[in-house]
């Protein structure tokens, strides 16, 4: 019987340090892939209250020191500890008696993918989760020319770059001059059965956010410009015009405090909640209970919030933009609106006055997403890549 394949995934979060979504992604395919008989080990970043070294649902999981002496500016700390990252991965990879192949999760960690690669002559694979060009819609400083440059490399230096939808793969061929056949795309995925865990009373619950004759208009997402956390802000007025409802915005981000002034100006402070960051079980909750859900992104390599909202039974109003597009059916799965304040106050009250519409939306995307965007079948479509990847390499000199 052939031995189980052996991956090293690199990573600058996994849980529970979380940062974005990078951290649920790995998780998730991780630990479904040990389900599927491959032999995962992580390496990621220390945490306080992580234990270095565990097992978490079949995966090894390493915390290495991620560099604590202080440093000029954050591309500083990321380029000292990938040096760490490398020289401990390293000393894992001899400890272990090898892998088969490294997959490195966004720029983050690109040093120390691509250093692993060439010590141990074994291929390297990468996952795109989101570019800076896009991020920034352009490139306007040294800095993020800096971060652009070593995405580039990272793709240059990768057996195969992984994107989370179409429009990704489009995306980052044309940001790196890619050829097509360097390019995969494997969808990100949600895990419905975690919201059917955990009893609690809903009504109490949304007590804590709304009144009960509000409905919840919920967010979820970084508070910075390319979320587009702005348009619903700017659409908050036009939305109360038509409905009594209550505004939920779940995270943080630069544009917290000036989008909060703007809300007090509006005189609705009652009328927008700012929760900062919750934990996993309030989110959920409060998925459940949101009458909608709104992903109002200008960029979005993916969306996975939207696909989190339909696993939990909220209908979702999106903007028709990227990875987005994609995901969400018009009429059918969602509403698609663009990324203005008029039209998202449309798709938004058009949810919240219909409620048989709003009903049907839900079941279909509830439906779409246990069927298309299962962490099962994500992990069996990876796991093929790794296999075509072993094949192409054991023909090459490296091997």
């Amino acid at each position: 019987m052939a031995s189980p394949l052996r991956v090293m995934m690199l990573t600058w979060e996994f849980p529970p340090r979380i940062i974005g979504g990078i951290s649920p992604h790995v998780y998730y395919l991780s630990k479904n892939l040990a389900k599927n008989d491959v032999r995962v080990y992580v390496v990621t970043c220390d945490f306080p209250g992580a234990p270095d070294h565990e097992t978490v649902d079949g995966v090894e999981v390493f915390r290495i020191d991620s560099y604590k002496n202080p440093s000029p500016d954050f591309a500083s700390w990321v380029y000292l500890m990938n040096m760490n990252m490398q020289k401990e991965a390293a000393a894992l990879v001899k400890s272990l008696g090898g892998v088969d192949i490294f997959h490195a999760h966004d720029w983050l960690v690109a040093n120390a993918g691509i250093g692993l690669k060439h010590i141990f002559r074994k291929p390297l694979l990468a996952t795109i989760h989101s570019t800076e060009i896009g991020r920034r819609n352009g490139l306007h400083s040294d800095y993020e020319r800096m971060i652009h440059e070593t995405e580039a490399w990272l793709t240059y230096e990768a057996w195969r770059v992984i994107c989370c939808s179409n429009y990704m793969v489009s995306h980052v061929k044309w940001a790196f001059g890619l050829p097509e056949d360097k390019l995969v795309m494997i969808p990100n995925g949600v895990d419905a059965t975690e919201y059917a865990k955990g009893v609690v009373d809903l009504s109490q619950f949304r007590q804590r956010f709304a009144l009960p004759e509000e409905k919840i208009v919920l967010y979820v997402g970084r508070l910075v410009y390319e979320k587009g956390i702005q348009i619903l802000i700017s659409a908050v007025p036009k939305i109360l015009e038509k409905v009594n409802a209550k505004f939920v915005i779940v995270g943080n981000g630069y544009m917290k405090e000036p989008l909060s002034e703007q809300v007090k100006h509006m005189g609705l402070a009652h009328k927008v909640l700012f929760t900062g960051f919750v934990d996993d079980e309030t989110l959920r909750n409060l998925q459940k209970c949101a009458d909608v859900s709104v992903v109002p992104s200008l960029f979005e390599p993916f969306g996975i919030v939207a696909l989190e909202a339909m696993a939990a039974k909220s209908p979702v109003v999106v903007s028709d933009t990227g990875g987005l597009s994609e995901i969400v059916e018009h009429d059918v799965t969602g509403v698609k609106v663009y990324p203005n304040p008029d039209s998202l106050a449309w798709g938004v009250t058009r949810v919240l006055l219909d409620e048989n519409y709003a009903n049907r939306l839900r079941e279909n995307a509830y439906r779409m997403v246990v069927e298309k965007f299962n962490w099962e079948k994500i992990s069996q479509q990876t796991k093929e890549v790794y296999e075509r990847v072993l094949g192409e390499y054991s023909k090459t000199f490296w091997a």
